[in-house]
């Protein structure tokens, strides 16, 4: 099973590859605190200056955009690894707590991706699309062995698992018990 390639591609020479991947690592961090980066601030986490910074990504929304897209192939990826390696059961819901990663990751940056893209960017909707084909084979594959209940749709998996991570928690173990419980409930009942 493979999915879409969304990521750019990165820089050939293996100089510039580690750097544009340092700056990537560095933003994707960044973008999880609270106070937005700013790009110089990025460059110098990331041990580059300013200008290798701009040499890959020419502005902020084009390193937002990097980041997203780079998010969304990880969790498509982690779909084709998991069909592969485990039970459909235990990929299916293997994926949905790595998709719940995803979304927390999605979350830190929903301001600045609203900001520099706006709701109805083609981006988004390529996105949507991958993230629902990488997860529907899963879900046929649990549901063609009985695992999974066969009354349910990719979409109400993937809204139930968006409405979940959009909560609020005391603790990361309380977001797993109600991920826990809500997955559970896509488990097929004799």
């Amino acid at each position: 099973m493979t999915g879409p390639t969304l990521r750019r591609e990165p820089p050939r020479r293996a100089d510039a590859r580690r750097n544009y991947e340092k700056v990537l690592a560095s933003a994707r961090e960044a973008f999880t605190r609270e106070e937005p980066p700013t790009l110089e601030d990025i460059a110098r986490s990331a041990g580059v200056g300013i200008g290798t910074l701009y040499r890959n990504f020419p502005d902020r929304s084009a390193l937002l955009e990097a980041i997203y897209l780079d998010e969304v192939q990880d969790l498509c990826d982690v779909a084709a690894e998991l069909a592969g390696t485990r039970t459909p059961w235990d990929a299916l819901a293997g994926w949905l707590q790595r998709y719940v990663q995803y979304l927390a990751t999605k979350r830190s940056l929903a301001e600045e991706l609203r900001s520099a893209f706006g709701a109805g960017n083609p981006v988004f909707a390529s996105c949507r699309t991958a993230i629902t084909e990488a997860g529907e084979p899963l879900l046929r594959a649990a549901q063609a062995d009985g695992s999974a209940r066969g009354d349910v749709e990719i979409d109400d998996v993937v809204r139930l698992v968006s409405s979940i991570s959009t909560g609020s928690y005391s603790t990361p173990d309380q977001l797993d018990r109600v991920l826990g419980m809500a997955v559970d409930g896509l488990r097929s009942r004799p």
